[in-house]
């Protein structure tokens, strides 16, 4: 008989309860026994969502995130929060974001404000983790009571659990040096906490163990390999079976590696790897389990079902109960539920599946496996309908989109002079002064501006309403930023409400749904849009908002656009095209809007591409082709436009070093990013690479409460001022404010501001 497994399961909740939870906490408006109670209905639920399978995960469910929640179980705190009062969950929020609750800090004088962990994207995913910190006296020492916690609520409940935790070679590979150490030199310490962890396990009944090594699937030296031998060597006396998973790649070079480490079984991602089961069965002792991640746990089309049954009919026949079938991943990445998407379109629906769905697409699997496909023959049927449908329609490809796609070459992508002679021109037409000063785009997100938008789309705000409640509120952004004395303005984007859903909606081949959620980072959550067909602009799409704001003020405003590989890598894509081609038509489509944004006297345009580097395989081999097509996007989306038009782009919490020479052939005339988390650590790309247009180096970490003093800033800035010219730089934060409140946001902005002239007095 085949074995179902899940390896993670959305832990936000269908209607984002965590988010809401989280947030009370943090405001003070509820206690930690009313934080604790929700997180445990939470798990409550989604174990009984999972509860038909075999073996259902636990300690998949994190407070912030899973890293962290590591980092903690096996001791590893940075030394700025250790002595602080309060207890675990105190030190880590304040590790996650720079602080914990606000009720929780009457300590103010030590405990009012850290600096939060650096932040950076789990492997190729939208989805942040906290960054584990090392230096050469790390010491480990085991706290398990997050996870016997939880393993004891799903006991009481009856379901089988099967504990989640991150390897340790990976553990270490995620992390980063905070002095000149080697991470590997940390290896022997930590492996006595993981038997230790182990037994634990054991001592608590504990049957299987999933231990996640996604590092495998990346290029990995010989050190780094031998690592993984030393580890799970270390850990073979244990008492528990351990099930090694791999995701979000083809192991290649390390399948025989994996194969060959002392585990009682292995995953691979079969929708990335389908090719490697054949040699991983080959590879395996007989007494292994093959765990096959059969259903895409990262997009959210349905399976063929039919078409997958054709290869696990066979894999089953050789392996028979040692083959265990799951999603390819965590269904972290993918929402809750669908049937709650009461107004998505019937058709397009019947082509989804978020994790519910999924975990039903399995259960089907594993029936027609275990019982032959004449048990499940009518979800088969239906499957196969579905599919057909989605392939079928005429709704998903266009003629006159195909036929401009054809229409692209090289001259689309270039600027019409040399970045000197743009930067001579943009600076007659701008007048800025040295430090130029500005924002990444949004401004907060008010309970005003939120209750307007629910009034609207429920009907019971009409349009002009609408318009006049977000025009009070740019209004508003606008005359904030002059009263602080920025130089380039931006209207707040009081009116949208993703930086890529706004733009997915007002684009043909999208489509959204009510309740698509998954989680960003802590309780940041987002709703990627769903890109199902060819992609066209049917109209202008931020002119009227951006031209609004532009009257407002004197100073030069920022016309704001997401770029078309952010759009691209944070959508749901389809998956019946290269993606290259499916960001060329975005970038065609952006392009439209860049033109008809100048066209209206704007003079400064910002195509953000924050989810730049995310794209980018997990292989370094493969890097050359993504950022060929990736940069040629960019530059088909913004050299349109005249020598004085100065475009800038935006990437955060991307580490770049290794691919500035791409950053560098985007061309655009300024660049905005993430410094703040690392203290300028991102700038070392500058040491080796002599960068040729303007950059902005974050210098306030908008993810956190947290305040920076103006004298922290200019020392921020005096450290980018050693590698890029001060005639060069920008003074801005590191991200958009939307998440932020406007008492935090202005003395922040003050503070950036008197640091900018006061650069200026002492240049």
């Amino acid at each position: 008989m085949a074995t179902t497994h899940n390896l993670g399961f959305p832990r936000i909740g269908a209607r984002r309860e965590l988010k809401f939870a989280l947030e009370e906490y943090w405001k003070g408006e509820s206690s930690r026994e009313q934080l604790k109670a929700a997180g445990a209905a939470l798990r409550a639920r989604h174990w009984n969502d999972q509860a038909r399978l075999d073996y259902v995960p636990a300690g998949d469910f994190a407070f912030y995130d899973q890293v962290l929640d590591m980092s903690f179980t096996l001791g590893n705190l940075p030394q700025r929060v250790r002595d602080f009062h309060g207890d675990a969950l105190d030190n880590y929020f304040r590790v996650a974001r720079g602080r914990s609750a606000t009720h929780g800090e009457q300590h103010a004088a030590c405990c009012g404000g850290v600096a939060a962990g650096e932040m950076t994207k789990w492997f190729d995913t939208n989805y942040h983790y906290i960054v584990p910190e090392f230096d050469a006296n790390t010491q480990f020492t085991l706290d398990v009571s997050r996870l016997v916690e939880q393993i004891g609520e799903a006991r009481a409940l009856g379901v089988n659990a099967k504990p989640v935790i991150i390897g340790p070679v990976t553990y270490l590979w995620l992390g980063k040096a905070k002095d000149d150490s080697d991470k590997l030199a940390l290896l022997p310490r930590l492996l006595p906490v993981y038997a230790a962890l182990l037994d634990h396990f054991a001592a608590q009944g504990v049957d299987w163990v999933q231990i996640d090594e996604p590092a495998l699937v990346t290029e990995l030296d010989a050190e780094w390999r031998d690592a993984f031998v030393t580890a799970y060597d270390a850990l073979s006396a244990r008492r528990v079976r351990l099930l090694l998973a791999t995701y979000f790649g083809q192991l290649q070079d390390n399948l025989a590696l994996a194969c060959k480490l002392p585990v009682d079984g292995l995953h691979i991602d079969a929708i990335n790897a389908r090719d490697e089961i054949g040699d991983a069965v080959a590879h395996l002792p007989d007494t292994a389990v093959l765990s096959v991640g059969a259903i895409n746990g990262r997009n959210i089309w349905k399976s063929d079902l039919n078409a997958t049954l054709e290869w696990l009919e066979a894999l089953h026949g050789q392996l028979g109960s040692r083959l265990w079938i799951a999603p390819s991943c965590s269904l972290l990445h993918v929402p809750v539920d669908l049937t709650s998407e009461a107004n998505l379109d019937a058709e397009i629906k019947s082509w989804l599946a978020f994790a519910l769905q999924k975990l039903d697409e399995l259960r089907v699997l594993a029936d027609a496996l275990n019982h032959g496909r004449a048990s499940v023959a009518d979800a088969l049927a239906a499957n196969a309908a579905a599919i057909e449908s989605r392939r079928a329609s005429t709704r998903v490809h266009s003629a006159a989109v195909k036929a401009a796609i054809a229409r692209i070459d090289a001259s689309l992508g270039q600027r019409k002079s040399s970045y000197e002679t743009r930067a001579s021109a943009q600076a007659a037409i701008l007048g800025l002064p040295a430090f130029p000063t500005t924002t990444i785009g949004s401004f907060p997100q008010t309970g005003e501006i939120r209750h307007a938008r629910s009034r609207f789309k429920s009907g019971e705000l009409d349009a002009a309403g609408y318009r006049a409640a977000m025009e009070r509120e740019i209004t508003r952004a606008v005359r904030e930023q002059e009263a602080l004395g920025l130089d380039v303005l931006v209207h707040g984007e009081a009116e949208r409400n993703d930086m890529v859903e706004y733009f997915g909606e007002q684009l043909d081949g999208y489509a959204f749904s009510q309740f698509g959620w998954v989680q960003s980072y802590g309780s940041r959550c987002v709703k990627p849009p769903i890109l199902f067909g060819d992609i066209s602009r049917p109209k202008a799409m931020t002119v009227e908002w951006i031209a609004y704001a532009a009257a407002q003020t004197s100073k030069p405003m920022k016309g704001m656009l997401t770029g078309p590989v952010t759009i691209l890598n944070w959508s749901f894509v389809r998956d019946d095209q290269p993606r290259s081609v499916s960001c060329n038509q975005l970038a065609l489509a952006i392009r439209e809007e860049v033109l008809d944004l100048e066209k209206a006297g704007v003079r400064v345009i910002q195509i953000d591409e924050a989810a730049l580097r995310e794209g980018l395989p997990l292989r370094r081999s493969q890097w050359g082709e993504y950022l060929r097509w990736a940069v040629e996007s960019f530059r088909i989306t913004a050299n349109g436009v005249r020598d004085d038009t100065q475009i800038h782009t935006h990437m955060c919490y991307s580490e770049f070093n290794d691919i500035i020479a791409s950053i560098a052939g985007m061309d655009a005339d300024v660049i905005t990013i993430e410094t703040s988390r690392s203290d300028m650590e991102l700038l070392d790309a500058f040491d080796d690479f002599n960068y040729p247009n303007q950059i902005g180096p974050g210098v306030y970490d908008i993810h956190s409460p947290n305040i920076p003093s103006q004298e922290h800033i200019v020392d921020l800035m005096r450290k980018a001022a050693e590698r890029i010219p001060a005639e060069r730089l920008w003074v801005n934060p590191d991200c958009g404010l939307k998440t932020r409140q406007w008492e935090e946001v202005i003395p922040a902005l003050r503070n950036m501001v008197a640091a900018a002239r006061s650069l200026r007095q002492s240049a």
